[in-house]
């Protein structure tokens, strides 16, 4: 077997510590790339994506995705997305990325627009 970088084994103990808690709340998924930012919820129980928000939305693709502010608006998007989806409570899978800087702007984001994590 190879040998997983640092990054994939923390991925995989977030991920792993997330299901167990997690019970039956669907979860917030975010992938930051060094240009945009993407989150997702997911219902992991039905294998279905129920919301999504990036910064490569039509109406926030003009803006660089690679600050700070840019995250927030998208998770002020996925929090009204999942909200009007019927989703208030979610458990937050930030992947293999640390939770600073543009992770924790969306997250602290999406706190404010209602979701529950």
């Amino acid at each position: 077997m190879a040998k997983l970088s640092l990054f994939e084994r923390r991925r995989r103990r977030v991920r792993t510590a997330l299901k167990a808690r997690s019970g039956a709340r669907p979860r917030l998924s975010v992938h930051r790339s060094g240009q945009h930012i993407y989150a997702q919820v997911i219902d992991d129980a039905r294998g279905h994506t129920v919301a999504a928000a990036s910064t490569l939305d039509k109406d926030l693709r003009g803006t660089s995705g690679c600050n700070s502010a840019a995250a927030a608006e998208v998770g002020k998007r996925i929090a009204a997305a999942a909200v009007k989806a019927g989703v208030t409570k979610v458990v937050f899978d930030r992947g293999g990325f640390l939770f600073h800087g543009r992770v924790k702007a969306l997250a602290d984001a999406a706190r404010e627009g209602g979701l529950e994590f």
